[in-house]
């Protein structure tokens, strides 16, 4: 095989997935790489093993050579993500003046909230869902109200009606916190599933809030639809950044976007609340959408590669663990109620609590997973793996787990 030519940002193409040694990795001082003992394989919390991409990684190099940390200011971030949006997925009639910067997109989701609800108001989420759903929803004096995917995970629409019926009940200015691409599921929803989100929110007076966070990270064969494009999202709001793709979770700055209808309420948002993003985080931002689109693609190939390994490694490891294939994020949703280990019940939100399945694998096999049940109603006997490492730490992952699966089954046996 040739090798790859250099890409625009002058440095050589390749699958960041595999440019990164274990013990490089085990360097990093973030939650992913510190929170568990060196013995630890962490496929659990969103952050990715990548090195940084080449554009981003000069811009901030150039900020700091300059002294540049002062205070963000200008409209260069929703520049940059408009014109990304329009390369790819044609949303050509994105709207700057539309947009505020605020520090992340759960504070940022928070903050909406505040503009379009009271306390006490219901907030209604598909479930199982990501877990600061509940957390900052119920931190927020909010009620959260679910309505759970249908069997094949997928929107359903008769369960988000009866949801929302029950939010218009319980207060007065009900909203839908809808996770686009959905985590932990990995499914992108399609525009006709999106269309009928809006007529039912309009019909029953419900404000939408779309967290995009996954957007960039859509896998071959699907497409990702912006809720903001869809016919009856006028008065919806949408909150994203380039932290998941890119992996800049650490880099704090996101963007909420108003739909026509609904800009005077985000004029309305607390000046203080810009405040709270930091100005390398928008830089950093900003060169992701602007310049790393060929490093984007290096690492949706990678992804892809990965997806499809998973699905061989748990043919071979872990038989009776339903892969549900994801369309987009690098998260797997793992099925593993035939293994029957038992998840007691608790409280949706807590990321870090680990029962059932998720906690046998750290015991027993030393591979970190989210727990399924912390993802709310239908996430109890799921594990969610993090897919985003080399092929070689995702294939001794996995057999690990296969093998932790075997002694639990032969001690069962003995007991």
């Amino acid at each position: 095989m040739a090798s790859p030519a250099p890409d625009a940002g002058g440095f050589d193409a390749g699958n960041p997935l595999t440019s990164l040694t274990l013990a490089e990795l085990r360097q990093r001082t973030s939650v992913k790489w510190r929170l568990h003992p060196p013995d630890v394989l962490p496929l659990w919390v969103a952050e990715q093993d990548v090195p940084l991409a080449r554009p981003v990684a000069d811009a901030l190099r150039r900020a700091i050579d300059l002294g540049d940390t002062g205070y963000s200011h200008g409209t260069q971030y929703a520049e940059a993500l408009g014109e990304f949006a329009a390369q790819r997925w044609g949303w050509h009639d994105f709207a700057v003046d539309r947009t505020t910067v605020v520090p992340d997109v759960m504070m940022g989701i928070v903050e909406v909230l505040r503009l379009v609800t009271g306390p006490g108001d219901a907030v209604v989420v598909y479930s199982p869902v990501y877990p600061p759903f509940y957390a900052f929803v119920g931190h927020a004096d909010r009620e959260v109200i679910e309505a759970p995917l249908g069997p094949d995970l997928r929107i359903d629409h008769a369960a988000l009606d009866e949801a929302f019926r029950r939010a218009r009940a319980h207060g007065p200015r009900p909203a839908f916190l809808l996770c686009n691409p959905h985590n932990p599921t990995g499914v992108v929803h399609r525009r006709a599933e999106l269309e009928a989100v809006a007529e039912l929110a309009d019909r029953h007076g419900v404000r939408v809030i779309s967290d995009e966070i996954h957007a960039p990270l859509v896998l071959p064969g699907a497409h990702f639809t912006p809720y903001l494009t869809v016919a009856g999202a006028e008065n919806a709001f949408a909150l994203t950044s380039a932290s998941k793709a890119w992996n800049l979770a650490g880099l704090k700055a996101a963007l909420a976007i108003a739909g026509p209808r609904a800009a005077a309420d985000l004029a309305r948002m607390p000046e203080e609340v810009s405040h709270g993003p930091s100005h390398l985080g928008v830089i950093a931002q900003t060169a992701a959408f602007r310049a790393g689109g060929q490093w984007l693609d290096r690492l949706l190939d990678g992804l892809d590669e990965n997806r499809a390994l998973l699905a061989t490694l748990l043919a071979k490891h872990l038989p009776t663990v339903t892969y549900h294939r994801p369309e987009g994020t690098y998260l797997a949703w793992l099925d593993c109620a035939r293994l029957g280990i038992a998840t007691p019940g608790g409280e949706p939100g807590v990321a870090s609590d680990l029962a059932g399945p998720a906690k046998m694998f750290l015991d027993r096999a030393r591979v970190a997973l989210s727990s399924g049940h912390v993802f709310g109603t239908g996430g109890a006997g799921f594990v969610r793996l993090n897919f985003a490492t080399s092929p070689a730490i995702l294939t001794e992952a996995v057999t690990r787990m296969g093998r932790a699966v075997e002694v639990e089954a032969d001690q069962s046996t003995t007991g």
